[in-house]
């Protein structure tokens, strides 16, 4: 080992044990969630009830808890649903053909298709195949069908309760944890974007839109905590008081992912116009870096709850920079970039809380249409088309 590899190793493992101790620490909740129903949800099925294995009051009760994602409601009925569908095909078929591996395998195809039959998702069929599972290799020790079901309806009962009564996640929390490494990958990939134009390296550029297509993965987690979030405080009384500092990741979380797609489009024509060596004026780049700039500020603003002034200032900055491409003369893939530093501008005004019809106002206000086009037209050629906000 050379010596200066050491300190890289070094960095990386302790790296990887602060990334590792922040994944625990986000999930300590949950866990004590999940612990907590489903000891509840079996002593109340076994020695509230005298259920004598009541092992799918548990199960339920996690299950439910672990559907993190959103929508628990419809998850839970999908649970239940599932364990109905798997039971009954279970009893029914081992009843008829006796127990065994093959028979085993036919349980589980039959529940599949059935679940997929109704229009289930994911959890539905997942329950529906595991339940038939249990039911085939455990039915001379579950007792009757109706029991097993009953189970369910208990442990999908106290999950509920759990979350929403005894032990409600803090939905601000949840939500601030998702949107923070989405919004940063946005942030530093437009960053990345304009150093790569500034220094006209299209690898660059190309990297740059590689680690914006993988923001997506995180933009789909933002949305789904705003989605959790948003069913947590409906149905949680402890976290009503929670609702004003979430409006604004709720309200902005969709115009946030549109700011990205757009800026996806951006650096697509950027990295065009390098490769038909275009000119590419260096304001672009300014303006690139501006919209960067007003993605960071309003993460920073939405997690201190603040007014996203900065970050609504930003973004017009950005579009008045752009504008001034026009004056350094651009072409086709120029254009089509200004256009786009103005729809994602206009996407971020939006996220922030700027009227739906007053974003792309305040935008073609920042990008001076008007006195540009009277100031620049030629005699027999037309401004540049300036796209749409």
């Amino acid at each position: 080992m050379t010596p200066s590899a050491a300190p890289r190793l070094t960095g990386r493992a302790r790296a990887g044990l602060l990334a590792g101790a922040r994944r625990v620490r986000g999930g300590i909740a949950l866990a004590v969630q999940a612990g907590v129903g489903a000891g509840i949800a079996w002593f109340i099925a076994h020695d509230v009830i005298g259920r004598p294995q009541p092992f799918f009051a548990p199960i339920a009760a996690v299950i439910t808890l672990a559907s993190s994602v959103g929508q628990r409601a419809r998850r839970t009925a999908e649970l239940v649903l599932g364990v109905a569908i798997g039971i009954g095909i279970g009893d029914a078929l081992i009843l008829l053909i006796g127990t065994g591996p093959w028979q085993i395998g036919l349980v589980v195809l039959l529940a599949i298709l059935v679940a997929t039959a109704v229009g289930g998702g994911t959890p539905l069929v997942v329950q529906s195949a595991s339940s038939a599972v249990l039911v085939a290799t455990l039915t001379s020790s579950t007792g009757l069908p109706w029991t097993r079901f009953f189970d369910a309806l208990v442990g999908g009962g106290v999950g509920l309760v759990v979350m929403t009564v005894l032990l409600p996640l803090n939905p601000l929390t949840v939500v601030k944890r998702a949107a923070d490494p989405a919004l940063r990958a946005f942030a530093d990939g437009l960053h990345h974007v304009a150093t790569a134009l500034r220094a006209r390296d299209r690898d660059e550029v190309d990297a740059a839109l590689v680690e914006l297509r993988a923001a997506e993965t995180s933009f789909a987690a933002f949305s789904a905590a705003v989605t959790a979030a948003r069913e947590n405080v409906a149905f949680a009384p402890a976290r009503w008081r929670t609702r004003g500092a979430l409006a604004q990741y709720v309200d902005g979380a969709m115009q946030a992912t549109h700011a990205l797609r757009n800026a996806r489009v951006l650096v697509r024509r950027v990295s065009t116009g390098l490769g038909d060596e275009e000119k590419m004026p260096d304001v672009l780049a300014t303006a690139i870096t501006l919209l960067g700039d007003s993605v960071d500020l309003m993460r920073q603003e939405w997690a201190k709850a603040a007014e996203p002034l900065a970050a609504r200032q930003r973004a017009l900055s950005a579009v008045s920079e752009a504008a001034k491409a026009y004056d350094d003369g651009v072409g086709f893939s120029g254009g089509v970039v200004v256009a786009q530093i103005r729809s994602a501008a206009t996407d971020l005004l939006r996220a922030t809380g700027v009227d739906f019809a007053e974003a792309p106002r305040l935008v073609r206000r920042a990008a001076g249409w008007r006195d540009r086009a009277r100031t620049t037209r030629r005699p027999g050629r037309r401004p540049p088309a300036p796209g749409h906000a």
